[in-house]
Parts: C-alpha cells; structure tokens; sequence
C-alpha cells in the first residue's frame, strides 16, 4: 500500500493534504535518472523547490481582535473581511471608469506572471544559470506589445490616422513584434549551458505556457470591457460570487468531498453555489441592463480625447415581453413575463462560472500539490496570492470572449470604417464604387442620389 505522507505550507493545519511517495518523488522531478550521458548530470540532482512556509502577514489589529477564535473560525473572518474590501475597492475602480479598468488588467496581468515565474526561479536560481529572470520578462513585454499594439490598431483607428508615428508601428505591427520575440529567441539559444540543457528548455517552456495562461486571457478581458462595461463586471463579479457562495455552503453544509485535487471542495458547496450564483447573475444583469454606462461597447472620442459610452443600447438591453411555457404559468399564474434578453444569457454565462468556472481553481490546485505549495504566494491574507484569486477568472474570460463572438457579436461598422480609411485614395474610391453599384442593384440607393451620379 503507497505510503502517505503530509504536506506543510504554514497557516491553517486544515489545509494540509495528503501526497503519495509517487507523485512526490517521480512526477514532481525536473531531472530524470537513468540517464547517464554526461551533459545530463546537473539535471539529476534537480527536485521540486524547497519553498520557505508562508509567512503571516494579517494585519495585527486583526490578529489581535481575532485571537480568541479558533483558527477555522479565524481563518473564516480574516477571508470574509478582506474579500468585502477587495469588492468595494472593485466597485470603487469601476466608478472610475475604463481606463482604471484596463490599469487594473494589466497590474493583475503583471502580478499573476512575477508570482507564476518566481515559483520557477526558485529552481532555476539554484544552478546560478543565466538570463532566465530577464528573458522571462523580456518575453512578457514582446507579448503585452503585440496583443495592445492589435488592440489599438482596432479600437483607436482615429488617433492612429492623426499621429505619423503610430501609422508606421501600426502597419508594421506584426512584423516589430516577431522581430523583438526573435531577439529574445536567439538570447536564449545564446544563454545555453551545457550539462543543464534539459533545464533550460524546461524552464523556456514554462514561460511561455504562463504567457499562454495569463497575458492572453488578460487580453481577452480588456477585448470583453471594450464589447460593453458589462460584459466585463458581470461575468467577473459571477465568479467573485460563486467563489463566495461554495465557500459558505460548504463551510456551513459542506459533508461530501467533491474532488481529491481539493479537499476541502464539497458537493454542497458546489450545488449551493450553482444555484445562488445563477440568482444573483439573473438579477445582477436587470440591475445593470438600464443604464447607457454599463451596456454600451467602449469606444474613443477623438474629439475630446476620452473614452465614450454612449449610445442607442442594442435589443439585448431593451425591455422585451416573453409568453412563459404552459407549465409555469399553471404554477405561477402567470402568462407572460417583461425581462432583458440579457438576462437570459446572464444564466448562460453565470452557468459556466459555476459548473465549468472551478475547475480553473482545480488546475491551480493540481499545479501547487505538484510543487508542494500552498499558495502561489502570500500578497492578500487569508487568501493567498493574486493567482490565487483569478484562477477562474482566466477560464471565464476565455469563455465569454468566445461567447461573445459565437452568440451576440455582428459585424462592426466602425472597424470596417477604421481599415478603409487605412486604405490609398484609389482602393477606397475602387470600394466606393463597389459599393454604390451593389446598392443601386439592390434598389436601396435614393433616386436623387443615383441621378447626381
């Protein structure tokens, strides 16, 4: 029978879990014995970081006025007193409007990345190995310039127009953007040391998956902001909620163990969170689908500078009538029902943070059994890093963006509008023509018009 042993990460004795022998010894080793060739030596020693316990940083006036507790119940109230201060600091930057919203992205972005790769470092940094820590960087920067460099090429197509300069990093975008990730490409080739080979491509791939995991799904939720401020603060505030609500059914209710990657996770939790994320999300949506401010795409005003949110809200956040099917109306007597059709896709989406949400939290999990960690670090008390906080929310975003393109996105006129004026005065005339021809045939271009030409 496989010998169990237990896990140490400071804090709650609560949170410890079991790890067999198997995972610990074989899965977890960055080097693999049995091989003799000589440029593999170093690799051999490699084993999963010796990370030191997770330090206390509570507040003291906290601690001081929790210290009759238990550590559960303590541990409980430290949890629920910083996540109210971190949602009313949430509300507080969306107050503040786009720009602060897209700051924050990026300062998560940042965050998630340096705590990811400093898991890393720490195996690295013991072989005193080379360049790791700054092409890691190097990398994120090539990154976050191609995916903003699209961004503003697609949603600032009158500010690029005005400025010579930005025209030509525009156009060239792409190209600028290989070149710099080629650069890095060729100083990794350059950093390599023989006998820790195997490390090095290990640790070169690291980076990228956690580019892959992060800076492109934070990409993708400034893509949801800029499709309507609620399709970012919903479906982030249904995650919030649903960690929220399956941590207190759980905490209250929870007996089943739901999955061995947490065990702390219990079916209670997750079907009480389903069902209250879902209410909440239902009226959340009506809440938000009145206002301009909330549903309209966020658009740049070049004339006064600022980002724009208004608009004629589109069908989705108009007042529609629906019948109800036969069967409800017997049991609620009614016939018909007024809602926002957003409110329908509200269910959808905070459905998917519920069912499909958590196993983004699952992931995570897995990734710090493996490295033997109990948190990806220890920025917010009794939570643990920011990674820890938006393992989910990376998952969500991905889905809504796809969501987004699948169900509810049409063809953009103003981004049709953004490429033709990029265009030479002959193709735009060539399109022009195109363009009259097509509706003449169609017989929608005025006589007036047609007889001017």
């Amino acid at each position: 029978m496989t010998e169990l042993r237990r896990r140490g990460g400071g804090g709650d004795p609560d949170s410890t879990e079991s790890i067999s022998d198997k995972e610990a010894d074989g899965d977890d080793r960055l080097g693999f014995p049995g091989e003799g060739e000589g440029d593999m030596e170093g690799d051999s020693k490699a084993d999963t970081p010796d990370v030191p316990p997770s330090a206390d940083n509570t507040p003291e006036c906290l601690n001081k006025a929790l210290e009759g507790l238990s550590s559960r119940w303590k541990n409980w109230w430290i949890r629920g007193i910083l996540s109210l201060t971190m949602i009313v600091g949430f509300f507080l930057i969306i107050y503040l409007g786009p720009i602060m919203l897209i700051l924050l992205v990026m300062g998560i972005q940042i965050k998630c990345f340096h705590e990811i790769i400093t898991i890393g470092y720490r195996v690295y940094h013991s072989y005193e190995l080379p360049w790791f820590r700054t092409l890691s960087w190097y990398f994120l920067i090539c990154v976050n310039y191609f995916f903003y460099g699209e961004t503003v090429a697609d949603y600032f197509g009158v500010l690029v127009q005005r400025e010579e300069p930005l025209q030509f990093l525009v156009r060239y975008h792409r190209f600028i953007s290989f070149a710099l990730y080629l650069a890095g490409f060729c100083m990794f080739v350059l950093s390599l040391v023989k006998k820790h080979y195997r490390l090095q491509f290990y640790m070169f791939a690291w980076t990228h998956v956690t580019l892959l995991i992060v800076v492109t799904q934070s990409h993708l939720v400034i893509q949801n902001l800029f499709e309507g401020m609620i399709w970012f603060i919903l479906p982030i505030s249904t995650v919030i909620c649903n960690d929220i609500m399956a941590y207190l059914f759980g905490f209250f209710f929870g007996r089943t163990p739901l999955i061995k990657l947490s065990p702390k996770k219990t079916w209670e939790g997750f079907i009480g969170g389903f069902f209250a994320t879902v209410a909440f999300s239902f009226f959340f949506a009506y809440l938000l689908s009145p206002y301009q401010h909330f549903v309209c795409p966020v658009e740049y005003n070049s004339e006064t500078n600022r980002f724009a949110v208004e608009c004629e809200p589109s069908n989705l956040f108009v007042m529609q009538e629906y019948t109800l099917p036969a069967v409800v109306q017997n049991g609620v007597r009614w016939k018909t029902v007024n809602l926002y059709p957003f409110q329908i896709h509200s269910i959808a989406l905070s459905s998917f943070a519920s069912l499909i949400g958590p196993f983004g939290g699952f992931f995570a999990s897995g990734f710090k059994r493996a490295f033997k960690i109990k948190d990806f670090a220890d920025t917010i008390p009794g939570h643990g890093g920011i990674m820890d906080r938006f393992d989910c929310q990376y998952l969500m975003a991905t889905f809504v963006h796809v969501y987004i393109a699948s169900f509810i996105r049409g063809p953009n006129p103003s981004k049709v509008l953004q490429q033709l004026l990029l265009l030479h005065p002959e193709q735009q005339l060539s399109i022009f023509n195109m363009l009259r021809n097509h509706l003449q045939e169609k017989g929608m271009l005025p006589p007036a018009v047609e007889e001017a030409q």
